[in-house]
């Protein structure tokens, strides 16, 4: 078992809004990855004293911990009570009502010698790989559903933004963990994992370099690392279009169980 975690900046003027933390308890051939994407807030008041890396810290810290000590706890039940600590560390501070307050994208996997558990809420990517190497993506499409024209409009796109009809992201509601993307897999059916966020995603989504199958062949051969690296090397080509960044921070975990 081994895994691997890379996170890349989009600018070096700008701190890197993901969160990447793996871990492998010394017993019980288990683990947990989590990945975040913290959601850049356009410019003006979001209600908060903290920046986007403060919320994503606190949340991926409490969400490893939770994960990898708390097995009584599915992974819906441990976001929930990591938003809520979250939450609690600013209320008094910040207007957690606003909709712009602190949030991200979530991709969490765990797993033990019987099952491998996800949770996928907006748009970063969980990719489990089977042993016959066929590769599932585990997505949550709704932002992708709502039209570019839309997502354009910072005003349209609140008015969507952890709304039924819209989509949702982990911020203040504790509530939000339910609407998540969740699963239970047999572990002998999974062979190895890797969480991204859109930066990362983008090999696939945004330059068209291959699909799922293809991305998981990248990161057999040439690691996390690797991956972001030829997702860099596109950027820099300046083939990216219309509502994507011309370079975004880019995360990758990988795990082999």
């Amino acid at each position: 078992m081994r895994t691997e975690a890379v996170t890349l900046p989009g600018s070096p003027e700008r701190p890197n809004e993901d969160w990447v933390a793996t871990a492998l308890p010394a017993s019980g051939g288990g683990g947990t990855v989590v990945v975040l994407d913290g959601v850049t807030p356009p410019a003006g008041d979001d209600g908060c004293v903290h920046d986007v890396p403060w919320f994503t810290a606190r949340l991926g810290g409490a969400l490893t911990e939770l994960s990898a000590s708390r097995r009584d706890m599915t992974l819906s039940e441990i976001l929930t009570e990591a938003i809520w600590r979250t939450a609690n560390a600013h209320r008094d501070t910040c207007d957690l009502s606003h909709v712009r307050t602190p949030q991200a994208t979530v991709a969490m996997a765990r797993w033990d010698e019987a099952r491998v558990e996800h949770l996928v809420l907006s748009d970063s990517v969980l990719l489990l790989e089977a042993p016959d190497g066929s590769v599932r993506a585990v997505l949550d499409d709704r932002l992708d559903r709502i039209p570019d024209e839309v997502r354009r409009s910072h005003a349209a796109t609140d008015r969507l933004r952890n709304r039924e009809g819209g989509f949702f992201t982990a911020a203040a509601d504790p509530d939000v963990a339910r609407r998540a993307v969740t699963g239970t897999t047999p572990r002998a059916e999974v062979r190895a994992l890797a969480a991204l966020t859109d930066g990362a995603s983008r090999w696939v989504e945004l330059f068209g370099e291959g699909d799922w199958a293809d991305c998981f062949a990248v990161l057999r051969k040439e690691g996390a690392h690797g991956l972001l690296t030829r997702v860099r090397a596109l950027e820099e080509s300046g083939t990216a279009v219309h509502r994507w960044k011309a370079h975004d921070d880019a995360t990758a975990a990988y795990a082999v169980l």
